[in-house]
């Protein structure tokens, strides 16, 4: 017999075999399902830290949610190996990473001991010590030129008499009196010592080193202020002395000082408000500033750093991409050649020029990335390798024209499969802020959504980041006026080109998204079913209770005073919950200090006294944005059913 004839019986199961290994393989290859549960396996990324001879990178992953946290610990890149590898593992978080100025520590924030101290371990590994201790947490540090002191920011420890009051419940507080504010410290590496350099009537929020062995810092006098106060000023060394430099015009952000010393750069104010937007440079010598970006560039930068020869790297905000921009020492700007493709979230420049940031789109999740600014960046992380099993929906970028003819910029995801020639129910998400904007990263309730079967409208609507300062100004003082016109407008357009079904619609969103979707059920009875997540229903009582209200003065002023009484009032869903019939879920931290959750109480209250279906959900413990496992699972679970229970 010929060793390679087989009977036709064989055969037969060979066949069958090949077959169910085939539809085996089908199956295990097949993308699974997009849900609650997987959609929190997602590890992001962020302060990314060049060592100073740039051979390595330290960087922070926060991991998926676990119990009532999420972790976050420290990772290192190592150029020379191409290894990606985990550097802490505590049981708790490990967060801000910075390098000794000889590459040989590094420093980071922990809270291994409950209260939250700065750690310092070898690069090379080893184990982590303490250097600051007390019942206090530490907010910031940085490390000095010569690296033998740490400057820290953080209030006072404890008393023993402190801590008995609070153990015998004596502890009633008045309201800023008895706040310890953040000090700035110092810490010399050698002896352990710690000195204080500030007062406790001060509060700092930021601090860099001067190239003079003094220091500058972001501070104010006047911490219970509910307006914007924080002055710049220079601290001398050790005395403490203090000089201010300068007041800027509302909000600023990120203190760095240039490699010549001269001069302090900072994200800033166009004019005061309603959040940094421009990319500031201070000469120190003359106490005056410059906009270095509101003429040429005229997006909001979200991060920079200078470069050894005084030149500088940014990071703007434009439509739905963040992209990168290079000044020279005379400031002249100029794109990088051969950007990278993918949409970056936070970068950090070596010497050499080699750029590592953190990149992902709507359908890839976040990764390291290596780019050498002459050939395409290469991948160097796989933190999030388990997504590539879920088929995501990529979003389609477009732009229309909104009532009064100003274009405004979109992304649509339709459901994977869906005929094209067939209505689709749709779901309008609106983002938070109002200076905020969607980008093109990973969303969860739209992904979710769309394996549901929806199609999901994504507006970046007047009043978002990345179009100019003069759009984001376009709806003060007129929430849920052109704003929600621009809304409107864009549903009009997918219904008229036949892509969403106008008898199911639905909307929702978080913090300023949850108040449009408040106030698109006062306004109108097109959308069948809302979802209000830490929204704001009453701006007057907003005003009043929030932590921060500067930011919504900015909008409105302050409800005190008649004008702008009248503004608030018109522009507050309860005012209107009369007309409100569609049925609306409520969800809402009630440790949320940002939108309090008396915002939403008084909007159930509101819908159930006029007879709209309704609920409420209360997340114990939680802040503006979730963080416990189960409460973003339930949220998002929640979210489903009221949409499924309303449109299908």
């Amino acid at each position: 017999m010929n060793r390679f004839c087989v009977s036709s019986g064989l055969l037969g199961i060979l066949a069958l075999a090949a077959t169910i290994g085939a539809q085996e393989k089908t199956d295990a290859d097949a993308p699974k399902a997009f849900t609650p549960e997987a959609a929190l396996n997602l590890r992001s990324i962020s302060d990314l830290q060049f060592s100073p001879d740039g051979a390595r990178v330290a960087f922070v992953v926060a991991e998926p949610p676990k119990s009532d946290r999420r972790p976050r610990h420290i990772w290192l890149y190592d150029k020379k190996s191409g290894s990606v590898r985990q550097f802490t593992f505590s049981a708790k978080d490990e967060s801000f990473p910075r390098w000794s100025p000889d590459g040989k520590q590094i420093a980071f924030l922990s809270n291994r001991d409950d209260q939250q101290q700065i750690y310092v371990m070898r690069a090379d590994g080893g184990e982590a010590a303490a250097v600051t201790k007390g019942k206090r947490s530490v907010h910031s540090f940085a490390w000095s030129p010569d690296g033998k002191q740490i400057a820290f920011l953080a209030p006072n420890a404890k008393s023993e008499a402190e801590e008995k009051k609070d153990k015998d419940k004596d502890d009633a507080h008045v309201v800023d009196k008895d706040d310890k504010q953040p000090r700035l410290w110092l810490l010399t590496i050698a002896t352990s010592e710690t000195k204080a350099l500030t007062d406790t009537r001060w509060e700092m929020s930021e601090l860099a080193w001067l190239k003079t062995g003094g220091l500058v810092v972001s501070a104010t006098d006047h911490p219970e202020s509910d307006q914007e106060t924080h002055r710049i000023f220079s601290i001398s060394i050790p005395d403490g002395s203090r000089r201010q430099i300068f007041a800027p015009h509302g909000p600023f952000r990120e203190l760095q000082v240039s490699p010549d010393g001269a001069t302090v750069s900072y994200i800033g104010s166009r004019v005061d408000g309603p959040s940094p937007h421009d990319l500031m440079l201070l000469d120190i010598d003359k106490r005056a500033t410059r906009n270095l970006t509101g003429a040429s560039l005229d997006r909001a930068v979200t991060e920079h750093q200078w470069m050894k020869d005084g030149s500088m790297l940014a990071l703007y905000a434009d439509g739905f991409r963040n992209k990168l921009i290079r000044f020279t020492p005379d400031g002249m700007s100029t794109n990088p050649s051969n950007s990278p493709e993918t949409n970056i979230n936070a970068f950090a420049i070596s010497e050499n020029g080699d750029i590592v940031f953190a990149g992902q789109s709507a359908t890839t999740p976040p990764e390291l990335w290596l780019w050498d600014q002459k050939n395409p960046p290469q991948q160097l992380s796989h933190l999030n390798d388990s997504w590539k099993q879920f088929a995501l929906s990529a979003p389609e970028f477009y732009k229309y024209k909104s009532f009064d003819g100003l274009p405004i910029e979109a992304a649509l995801l339709r459901p994977a499969g869906a005929d094209p020639k067939a209505k689709l129910p749709l779901i309008t998400l609106i983002h938070g802020g109002p200076t905020g904007n969607w980008q093109d990263s990973i969303e969860v309730w739209g992904q979710l959504l769309a394996a549901r079967g929806y199609a999901v409208f994504y507006p970046n609507i007047r009043g978002s980041t990345g179009y100019g300062q003069e759009f984001i100004e376009m709806n003060r003082g007129d929430w849920g006026g052109a704003d929600f016109k621009d809304v409107m407008t864009g549903v009009k357009d997918l219904i008229d080109r036949g892509i969403a079904d106008p008898t199911k619609l639905g909307i929702g969103g978080w913090s300023y998204g949850g108040y449009m979707a408040e106030w698109a059920v006062t306004q109108t009875n097109d959308f069948k079913a809302a979802v209000s997540g830490a929204g704001l229903s009453d701006l007057i009582a907003e005003y009043g209770t929030e932590e921060h209200p500067s930011y919504d003065e900015w909008f409105y002023g302050v409800p005190y005073e008649s004008d702008s009484l009248v503004k608030y009032l018109n522009s507050s869903p309860f005012t209107q919950l009369k007309n409100a019939k569609r049925p609306t879920l409520i969800l809402q931290g009630e440790s949320d200090t940002t939108d309090p959750p008396g915002q939403s109480q008084e909007l159930y209250r509101g819908l159930k006294h006029y007879g709209v279906e309704t609920e409420l959900v209360l997340y114990p413990r939680e802040p503006h944005g979730l963080r416990e496992e189960k409460h973003l699972v339930d949220r998002l679970n929640r979210m489903l059913a009221w949409y499924d229970a309303h449109l299908k």
